[in-house]
């Protein structure tokens, strides 16, 4: 019953360099940490695919490709309407397996691996509105650093990075409401733009978020919704034929569920899964996530 229902999930594209946004949920939204309080998140993220979507959009079959990345995420108030996040995946592991000749059986090219870490991304928050605001906005400036591997393995196809320095710049609003005594809820909405380097197109992402709290705000279901469009004005080629989930001119469509749950004190644990309803140069199979956090504002 649970396989037929997860087979029955659109095929879903999911990138690895979006750590930021979706990966490990920029939990703040345009709420920034009070001084001295923050968020940390300790995560693990898979996704296995053997076929890929296409620049035109349709999907193409490949050796079978694994990555998973251990996460570190961190939020921390410096001052008020001024926060500090991290992003960086101290633990990152690409694979590939055999590539074997359907008529004799002979393993024609060694499937290989690369464990190394991958693209951190360091970032700074400001609250544009006081805090207590109805309507709080923010703005964030983060930035992508090349600390993954680009290119590794016999064929140069093993990543756990994008070998580019990236700039992102986000606007945050949002509001959040009270749902009777014990239950609370939250809508936010982005926009930005990521300025790319090395050869690689400019994108522009949008998207929105909203979440609810039931059992006296202690179990949080979490709905997000992205669009990611390339600029396709990069010097890397626009027709990619590389199934590496780091290729140039990845667009896609996606959603992100999620159930949070607070322990005790701050603790909690986390489920995701996510896809996409449309994708290009994107790995299509669904991806997850679980994770640890500490919550020092709950």
């Amino acid at each position: 019953m649970v396989k037929s229902w997860i087979d029955a999930l659109p095929k879903a594209g999911w990138l690895l360099g979006f750590a930021l946004l979706s990966q490990t949920s920029f939990a703040g939204g345009p709420w920034t940490q009070p001084q001295g309080k923050g968020y940390f998140k300790l995560s693990e993220y898979w996704i296995v695919y053997d076929q890929h979507f296409t620049d035109a959009g349709v999907t193409d079959p490949n050796v079978t490709t694994g990555i998973f990345n251990t996460t570190l995420y961190a939020e921390y108030g410096i001052v008020d309407r001024w926060t500090a996040t991290l992003n960086f995946p101290f633990l990152s592991r690409n694979y590939t397996n055999n590539v074997v000749s359907a008529s004799t059986g002979e393993v024609l090219i060694p499937g290989e691996a690369l464990n190394s870490i991958g693209d951190t991304d360091l970032g700074i928050k400001y609250g544009l509105n006081k805090p207590g605001s109805k309507l709080p906005m923010a703005l964030s400036l983060v930035l992508g650093l090349p600390t993954g591997n680009p290119a590794a393995g016999t064929q140069g196809n093993l990543q756990t990075g994008d070998g580019e320095f990236n700039q992102v710049l986000q606007f945050d609003i949002g509001r959040s409401f009270d749902v009777g005594k014990k239950s609370s809820g939250y809508a936010t909405a982005y926009a930005a733009f990521n300025h790319r380097t090395n050869g690689f197109s400019e994108e522009i992402r949008v998207g929105v978020e909203s979440g609810v709290a039931v059992l006296d705000r202690d179990l949080w279901f979490i709905l997000r919704l992205a669009n990611w469009e390339s600029l396709k004005n990069g010097q890397t080629a626009e027709t990619i034929t590389s199934t590496s989930i780091f290729a140039n001119n990845q667009e896609f469509t996606s959603f992100t569920v999620e159930a949070a749950y607070y322990i005790k004190g701050g603790f909690g644990v986390s489920a995701a899964f996510g896809g996409a309803f449309r994708a290009e140069i994107v790995a299509a199979a669904p991806s997850f996530n679980v994770g640890l956090f500490y919550d020092m504002n709950h």
